[in-house]
């Protein structure tokens, strides 16, 4: 996860008004992305419900919408954590209040679209240099290929690529990981792009 740079966007306002009462968030964590779904390339939203109460707790969680059940139950977690800064229920206040929020899972919402320009540069040496500290089985979550998933999943049009083909491109490029990292470390000179499989490499 340390790589990861922002695969979450919560749309929550800061101060959610509701009735007389203002909503001010004390502790609100963002959803986990489910690791099996971020690298799958497996992005959605979320639409939950739940009771915001006079003490501050949360109660009722309820998912109104979901794309999948792993991010339901990723939203359920995180919410049900959540507190806002206790009220003083009477008169005009209400001992709860409803509150509607939609969760969006993305890719990695942040990645400039000039981000091919960087992955068409970078040589073997670069990625090699990165992945010193990482284990074979987390290869797959470097930076340059969280970016590439990114980049195919956010900048490439649906006009020019259906969901469909876009999930088969993520796990084609998932699973020629170990090679290309292995190819790099034999040859550090050689162009990441050139390792990548060819049909990925024309998108970018």
């Amino acid at each position: 996860m340390r790589w990861l740079a922002c695969v979450l966007l919560l749309v929550v306002s800061v101060g959610v008004r509701a009735e007389e009462v203002l909503l001010m968030p004390e502790n609100n964590p963002k959803p986990i992305y489910p690791r099996a779904l971020f690298r799958a390339g497996i992005t959605g939203e979320v639409r939950v419900r739940f009771a915001a109460n006079a003490d501050g707790s949360v109660s009722n969680v309820n998912i109104l919408q979901s794309d999948h059940p792993d991010l339901a139950e990723a939203t359920r977690k995180a919410i049900a954590q959540w507190r806002f800064k206790p009220w003083t229920a009477g008169g005009d206040n209400p001992p709860e209040q409803d509150v509607t929020a939609p969760m969006v899972f993305r890719l990695d919402l942040d990645t400039p679209i000039h981000t091919n320009q960087w992955l068409k540069q970078l040589r073997c040496r670069d990625l090699n240099e990165a992945l010193v500290d990482f284990p074979e089985y987390a290869w797959v979550d470097a930076a340059v290929f969280e970016y590439t998933r990114a980049y195919l999943s956010n900048v490439i049009y649906t006009t020019q690529l259906q969901n469909e083909q876009r999930l088969a491109l993520i796990a084609k490029l998932n699973k020629q990981v170990p090679r290309i990292v292995r190819e790099c470390r034999t040859s550090p000179v050689r162009k990441y792009m050139s390792l990548l499989p060819v049909d990925i490499r024309k998108l970018l």
